[in-house]
């Protein structure tokens, strides 16, 4: 059954784990076997006390398995492992503005033709089916999302499914393009903000994204930063000999911003050049950021949380650190992508791959047909969401379902995915 969900074989009032896959139909069928001989072993006819009373155990016991683990609604989102995923990745585009050295190929990278990547209401349709089955955080991301067309109009789409349990959307980008849009945006419920940030030199800046703006990118921060509903973090990819020397220097940043600054351990994809030399472990910089500050305040690090977090005391921001690398937290990973093709991806570091964008195109055209047609008027296209919610896509959740069985209990190593093949980052979504 989907979601990993249990069956239940009752006999002589003891209740047994079946395979996962066994049905319903079946259980009740077993348990129709099991009655029968029960009244055979007793040599009792239906009608006799000692049978009412074992039918009764019986009925008892399956009605409160099912109230425990309704197997009608066993998530497709629950992986073999039990971890159920409620935080999805929506790739918005490959295209971006700056040529980040951990991210791009320097030689660039093909993209796919425009025809191929998800449309608006191909987006909007998946994130609400995702949502129906119990996602409650969207993370836009890039490329460089800021850059589509679309981009401000697609938060307000995504803000309706609030209705069905999503509760926050937020997006990743490099800010160099946000200023403009970030009213809008905060106004169409836009919660939080990653910032792709990993110097404060121009200098390296230029060095570090092949293009100048780092001040846009400081503008923006700022900016953001003064919206008290948005939460304001900054990523910054922690490189030896190039930038590693700069994270007291971040840290510090935090004293008068109140930021998240996280730093990540340096991963490999493809195309960016990675090896172990030019990774710099978590443990080291926490010894840099005492060497300067003193002992940090260690935080209490949230269910399902990438990060390690940490304060300054008398700092307004915090700091933390990604440790995907040296210390892995895929245990407790909840977290699914799409990518600007179509593609669920369950894993950042896996190169396993299951087109979605293919289905719908192919037997979801109604459904996207109104959501196109509905999309510029709000009150409309929450009347066609509410709709469509109202369907349940079973072939579109067993294609999920069956990706999220696939995930493995945790990530190769960063030796054996250094050998791997996988998309560059840009090709991902971040």
């Amino acid at each position: 059954m989907p979601g990993g969900a249990s069956v239940y074989r009752a006999t002589t009032g003891i209740l047994r784990p079946l395979s996962r896959w066994h049905g319903v139909t079946q259980f009740h069928y077993d348990l129709q076997v099991a009655q029968r001989q029960q009244r055979s072993v007793h040599n009792k006819s239906p009608a006799e006390p000692g049978v009412r009373s074992v039918r009764s155990e019986a009925r008892a016991r399956i009605a409160a398995v099912d109230a425990i683990r309704p197997f009608d609604n066993a998530s497709p989102l629950t992986d073999q492992f039990h971890r159920k995923h409620t935080y999805l990745r929506i790739s918005l585009t490959e295209r971006c503005n700056l040529r980040c050295m951990y991210c791009m190929p320097e030689e660039g990278v093909s993209l796919t033709p425009s025809g191929q990547l998800l449309t608006t209401e191909e987006i909007v349709y998946l994130a609400s089916v995702f949502v129906k089955q119990g996602v409650t955080k969207i993370r836009l991301t890039g490329g460089e999302p800021t850059i589509r067309k679309d981009f401000v109009d697609l938060v307000g789409h995504l803000n309706l499914l609030r209705s069905w349990g999503l509760q926050s959307i937020t997006v990743t980008t490099n800010g160099i393009a946000l200023r403009r849009k970030l009213p809008q945006l905060v106004e169409n419920g836009l919660d939080g903000i990653n910032f792709s940030l990993d110097t404060l030199d121009p200098l390296q800046f230029q060095l570090l994204t092949r293009r100048n703006g780092m001040e846009r990118v400081l503008e923006s921060i700022q900016m953001a930063s003064e919206y008290s509903q948005l939460n304001v973090k900054i990523n910054c990819v922690v490189m030896r000999q190039i930038n590693e020397g700069e994270v007291p220097d971040f840290v510090q940043y935090t004293q008068h911003h109140p930021v998240t600054v996280r730093f990540i351990e340096y991963m490999p994809f493809d195309g960016n050049r990675w090896s172990q030399h030019k990774l710099v472990p978590y443990r080291d910089l926490l010894q840099a950021i005492r060497e300067r500050f003193g002992e940090p305040v260690k935080l209490t690090d949230e269910a399902h949380d990438t990060t390690k977090a940490y304060c300054i005391p008398g700092f307004q921001g915090k700091f933390g650190f990604i440790t995907s690398m040296t210390d892995h937290f895929c245990h407790t990973c909840n977290r699914v992508r799409i990518t600007a093709d179509g593609n669920l991806k369950v894993c950042l570091f896996g190169n396993a791959e299951v087109s979605l964008r293919d289905y719908i195109r192919q037997f979801k055209t109604k459904e996207l047909d109104a959501i196109r047609a509905n999309q510029h008027d709000p009150t409309l296209l929450a009347a066609c969401l509410a709709e469509i919610l109202e369907g349940k896509d079973q072939p579109l959740l067993d294609i999920i379902h069956d990706a999220v069985q696939k995930k493995k209990a945790k990530h190769a190593g960063m030796h054996n995915i250094a050998k791997s093949h996988n998309r560059p980052m840009i090709l991902i979504g971040g």
